[in-house]
């Protein structure tokens, strides 16, 4: 099992399986969101311990398709984990556990700020990989 929580402890959820995959993503809104190293999950693994209903969702405008999750106590960054997907990404931050996966990729590299230095050898695109 997987661990997963807030800043706060208020939101605790569990995965029964490893992340399918990571990606680093580099876009101002990512970055802002506090969530830009996502994992992405099966809606099958995931079970909520505690505090689902403190989970807020952000909607965006157009031209963003995407609501983002946080702690409506502390603010921290959930990805998509009230999405009704097959499968979606959380915010890799939201893990308590030590899980094996790796980074796969670096997505919006073009929004990168010059103070951030990509350290891997992931695959880098100027937008959404190919």
């Amino acid at each position: 099992m997987i661990d997963g929580s807030c800043c706060c402890g208020a939101v605790k959820f569990r995965l029964k399986a490893e992340p399918s995959m990571m990606g680093t993503c580099h876009c101002s809104r990512c970055r802002k969101a506090g969530a830009s190293t996502i994992v992405f999950v099966k809606r099958e693994d995931l079970t909520w311990v505690a505090g689902r209903d403190q989970v807020a969702l952000y909607q965006p405008g157009t031209p963003y398709k995407y609501g983002r999750c946080f702690c409506r106590i502390c603010g921290s960054s959930l990805g998509e984990i009230l999405s009704e997907e097959d499968s979606f990404p959380i915010a890799a931050n939201a893990l308590d556990s030590e899980i094996s996966t790796r980074n796969r990729f670096h997505e919006f590299v073009s929004e990168k700020p010059g103070w951030y230095e990509i350290c891997d050898d992931a695959p880098k695109s100027s937008g959404h990989p190919a």
